[in-house]
């Protein structure tokens, strides 16, 4: 069983950069999976729907609470990619004993060349395979979370040199 932990972001189709004011999100994140015809047991929870760059501490806590309060050793947290990589090592300072990965996407999840769901499918098979720590799913590559950082100018993760 994996829980699915959703907080918005451009996999979401959550990016306030546009006009400064986020709209209801025309994709979700169930809309991807049912598309993938997954054989695995998973449920969804919607913690919040933010651009990651408003996401503060209570919400971080918050995703803390959830991941606690699940019965599932396998988490899945889907983020806007901006602030990935915080919440990832605030998650991972925690040593919460299960295996945690986040993924987003860079191309907004109702483009047509969006990367969120070759981002989402290859998060779900790594968080399978991966031991019990919190890692960033991103580019075809995971991360662990105290060795990664977003490039702004190549808008791709990378492990910190």
């Amino acid at each position: 069983m994996i829980t699915i932990l959703t907080t918005g972001g451009t996999i979401e189709d959550l990016d306030n950069t546009v006009d400064k004011e986020i709209k209801k999100s025309k994709v979700t994140i169930e809309d991807f999976l049912k598309n993938a015809n997954l054989d695995l047991e998973y449920s969804i929870e919607s913690v919040c729907k933010k651009d990651s760059r408003t996401l503060n501490e209570n919400d971080r806590r918050l995703i803390v609470h959830k991941i606690k309060a699940s019965n599932a050793t396998k988490i899945l947290i889907t983020h806007g990619t901006f602030t990935m990589e915080d919440t990832a090592k605030y998650i991972g300072n925690l040593n919460l004993g299960k295996t945690i990965v986040l993924v987003g996407s860079i191309i907004l999840g109702s483009s047509a060349n969006t990367d969120a769901p070759f981002n989402l499918g290859y998060a779900i098979s790594s968080l399978q395979f991966l031991k019990p720590n919190v890692y960033i799913a991103m580019n075809g590559q995971i991360f662990l979370w105290n060795n990664v950082s977003k490039n702004l100018e190549t808008n791709k993760f990378e492990h910190n040199e």
